[in-house]
């Protein structure tokens, strides 16, 4: 049965971010931001960790948009336009649109132990916890 695990591209040091994913065993870690270079992500930015990711720890790296909400979902939300609640409902009504479980299956199965990379702080949360549900109940 395939490990998933939550972790946040904010809010933590390098070193934490790279011993949880040898902690897990990580096999991949599956970015599914949908903004992953600006300045603001530090050493998560898609460009580093394409490049630490594997020689760190070995896994691979994967940037999926396809599982990233769109920028206007993520503007309401990150803009206080809507609560957690309709950002949640509203993101799994895209990533539905977009058959995303199942993309998620096919692209990603082989893998053992899987990092869903989001962005949640101390004051908002991230999509990626949807996903994980989502992915949680298809298992």
């Amino acid at each position: 049965m395939q490990h998933i695990f939550l972790l946040s591209a904010y809010e933590t040091s390098a070193m934490e971010f790279f011993n949880r994913l040898e902690t897990e065993k990580t096999d991949l870690v599956l970015d599914v931001r949908l903004n992953n270079s600006s300045q603001l992500c530090g050493f998560t930015k898609e460009k580093d960790l394409s490049f630490l990711v594997p020689r760190l720890t070995g896994a691979v790296y994967i940037h999926d948009l396809d599982l990233a909400p769109t920028k206007g979902l993520l503007d309401l939300y990150t803009h206080k336009k809507i609560g957690w609640d309709d950002y949640e409902a509203e993101y799994l009504h895209l990533l539905n649109e977009r058959g995303g479980e199942a993309l998620y299956h096919e692209r990603y199965d082989p893998y053992q132990s899987v990092c869903l990379l989001g962005t949640k702080t101390r004051k908002r949360r991230s999509h990626n916890e949807a996903l994980f549900e989502v992915i949680r109940r298809g298992i």
